[in-house]
């Protein structure tokens, strides 16, 4: 399962949803779903919102099952 520190990195960045949303050109349930954990985000999606951070993408999704 892939988690994300997107919500973290929204708030410290004192954005919205929607805000972010319109950078990347999806809604903002979009998002929402995304920080969830709902919605796994297409490749081009997870980096287009890793580029809004100014990050690489490792630094907002990670995978998530126990192994690492």
């Amino acid at each position: 399962m892939i988690g994300n520190n997107m919500k973290i990195m929204r708030v410290k960045q004192n954005m919205t949803q929607e805000k972010l949303a319109e950078r990347v050109g999806v809604t903002r349930q979009t998002i929402l779903a995304i920080e969830k954990n709902k919605y796994s985000p297409s490749l081009k999606l997870a980096f287009d919102i890793a580029w809004v951070f100014g990050v690489g993408i490792e630094k907002v999704f990670y995978i998530k099952d126990g192994k690492n």
